[in-house]
């Protein structure tokens, strides 16, 4: 498969070296900083094309990876979709709702593939975790958490986009906690009400939030919690936590580190303490699930399968979000309906 680029910095670097790894050419790159654009192509053997409209149109790129910051996500996608070109988009896939709908009509109506990143998914811990969550191992889910206490340098958010509202959706919940988001709802299932706290720019200069916690209440009749943060000093490494009937499961960082089941049997957990976290460092994060990642994308393209983090999963996952937001923002519970696109 060969790709595209739109955007050539922060984690495109991750990318590029995942897609290498799994023998994908990196085709083409465009950046609306040239220099930035034209380092990434010569270190990758790719070529710079000046604007996402040449590159979407690039007679040697199979599908589209945008790695901008996420106020530019719908314009690549119907970009892809006019040039019939497959589109994967980093997280969150936009900043508001009315746009990842937008972004998932356009494709739908194309035809092409719209994947958004979570990596996660693809974790050993979270793979092991999805099987035996479906095999009943943990019994009646009870409670299922997500904490996410990291930090960030004040330098980290130096330019006026990081931490606004219009550039990237929010703070710590969206930008950081949003891969935590998406693992509750992978593996635990839709959320239907939400009650929220935040603090806003609390040791940073930024107008949303690197504080918050909410409360949730799943369908399924479980309860849970979310904390997310940017403002935790020195930063920890984040953890999800599923307990059951049966017993309690706690991923920390990319590892599952603890697995306590009565009267377990079957296939043995990966428990590991060795986790790699990006509590105070954004790229200190493991390349192999990025590897499984892009190429499941690959996969889906060729056969026309649904990759396995979708467009859809990636509204879920800011529809969530975004009802915690309207809570912190209103102080109320907030019912969250069921997606129907």
């Amino acid at each position: 498969m060969r790709v595209g680029f739109i955007g050539a910095s922060g984690i495109a670097g991750k990318h590029a070296q995942a897609y290498r790894n799994i023998g994908y050419e990196i085709a083409a790159v465009t950046d609306r900083t040239e220099e930035r654009g034209r380092k990434f192509a010569d270190r990758w053997g790719a070529e710079f094309v000046a604007a996402p409209e040449q590159l979407c149109r690039h007679a040697k790129v199979d599908f589209v990876d945008v790695c901008t910051f996420p106020g530019y996500r719908l314009p690549a996608v119907e970009l892809g979709a006019r040039s019939g070109k497959h589109v994967l988009v980093e997280k969150p896939m936009a900043v508001d709702l009315e746009t990842a709908a937008r972004m998932i009509a356009a494709a739908r109506s194309s035809g092409i593939q719209l994947g958004v990143v979570s990596q996660h998914r693809f974790d050993d811990s979270t793979m092991f975790l999805k099987r035996a969550l479906a095999g009943g191992r943990l019994g009646r889910i009870l409670q299922a958490d997500a904490y996410v206490k990291w930090y960030r340098t004040d330098e980290y958010y130096a330019r006026a986009v990081k931490g606004s509202w219009s550039g990237e959706g929010g703070g710590a919940l969206i930008s950081q906690a949003i891969h935590q988001v998406d693992m509750l709802l992978y593996l635990v299932g839709a959320v239907n009400e939400v009650f929220g706290y935040w603090h806003l720019g609390a040791t940073h200069q930024i107008e949303s939030e690197d504080l918050a916690c909410a409360v949730l209440h799943y369908s399924s009749g479980a309860t849970g919690v979310i904390q997310a943060a940017t403002a935790i000093w020195p930063g920890y490494p984040e953890r999800i936590e599923i307990h059951g009937t049966k017993g309690s499961a706690i991923v920390t960082g990319d590892q599952l580190t603890a697995w306590d089941v009565r009267d377990d049997g079957g296939e043995p957990p990966p428990i590991s303490l060795e986790a790699k976290s990006g509590a105070s460092d954004p790229m200190a994060i493991s390349l192999a699930p990025f590897e499984r990642q892009l190429a499941d994308f690959g996969e889906a393209c060729k056969t026309g399968r649904p990759p396995v983090s979708s467009g859809l999963d990636g509204y879920c996952a800011l529809q969530l979000v975004r009802s915690i937001y309207a809570s912190c923002a209103e102080g109320r519970k907030v019912q969250i309906l069921p997606v129907s696109l």
